[in-house]
């Protein structure tokens, strides 16, 4: 070997070298390691939440949801979001009877404390996180339509799924084609949290188990040709006509009801044992101080 050849084979292992090692160091954001988010207990039940970082997405009728889109998923349009905190789970019966006490346990498939709690309407949600509140020094809510979708397709991490988590719907969640595989509770159709994968951001059951609500209404009734009806629509007296947004699909619902982008709705007062809820916190929100 001549000395040419002896330097040039010195350079080639000092590129794979390096090389190697910068690409060792680059790493897709959706196989970083998750940031954890923070804990909270109320009355010994603890519940997490986790963090979902802002960005901007395209929320609507995507290319991977393929000819499944209803008309009020169209267009797809952007929304830019905050840094915001997701509950890990549905809310749960457990969590629900440490906030709201055991008499006020309406769910219909109970005798299943980590099952969600369901039969629960908007303004039930509603009460459940002013008494939250209360107990935490904390602003919970319910996420916007938009916080839930961008959650639900996985923030900054997704891999664009049809389904939160998958493009595979039985990896993810229960919903008609396979809830009786499984049995829990005194009705054996919802199922635990957490049994099913998660998606990209560690969040359980975004796609089936219970329809979830959001704080948005359902603007299509009120937005005719893109345009608003009137600005200060709904008029005050009137909301009971108009319906809130529930996202998710559920144990009872078809496959298509499960996509990230399909949107459902009811009345604030209505309750069934199809419908849940999860949480959602403002990041600024951990900065409140407990006296």
């Amino acid at each position: 070997m001549t000395e040419n050849d002896t330097t040039f084979l010195l350079v080639l292992i000092t590129f794979v070298l390096i090389f190697g090692i910068t690409t060792a160091c680059i790493q897709d954001k959706s196989d970083q390691e998750l940031i954890q988010g923070p804990t909270f207990t109320v009355n010994g039940e603890s519940f997490e939440m986790v963090f979902v970082e802002g960005g901007t997405f395209t929320m609507g009728c995507t290319a991977e949801q393929g000819g499944d889109c209803e008309d009020d998923e169209k267009p797809a349009h952007e929304e830019t979001l905050p840094t915001f905190y997701m509950g890990k789970y549905e809310v749960t019966q457990k969590l629900w009877r440490a906030v709201m006490g055991s008499d006020l346990n309406r769910s219909y498939n109970s005798g299943c404390e980590d099952c969600p709690a369901e039969h629960v309407s908007w303004n039930d949600a509603q009460e459940f996180i002013s008494k939250l509140n209360i107990l935490t020094d904390r602003n919970f809510r319910l996420p916007t339509e938009a916080e839930w979708e961008y959650a639900a397709r996985g923030g900054k991490r997704s891999k664009g799924y049809k389904y939160s988590g998958s493009n595979k719907i039985d990896e993810v969640a229960w919903y008609i084609d396979n809830y009786q595989k499984s049995k829990y509770g005194n009705k054996e159709t919802t199922h635990p949290a957490g049994m099913k994968k998660p998606n990209e951001l560690g969040l359980y059951d975004m796609s089936g188990n219970v329809w979830e609500w959001c704080s948005d209404w359902y603007t299509k009734e009120y937005y005719r040709n893109g345009k608003s009806v009137h600005p200060g629509w709904p008029y005050p007296g009137t909301t009971l006509l108009f319906r809130r947004v529930l996202r998710g699909g559920s144990w009872g619902g078809n496959a298509k009801g499960c996509r990230v982008s399909y949107i459902d709705y009811d009345v604030e007062n209505h309750r069934d044992e199809y419908g849940g809820f999860r949480l959602a916190l403002d990041s600024d929100s951990m900065q409140v101080v407990t006296n």
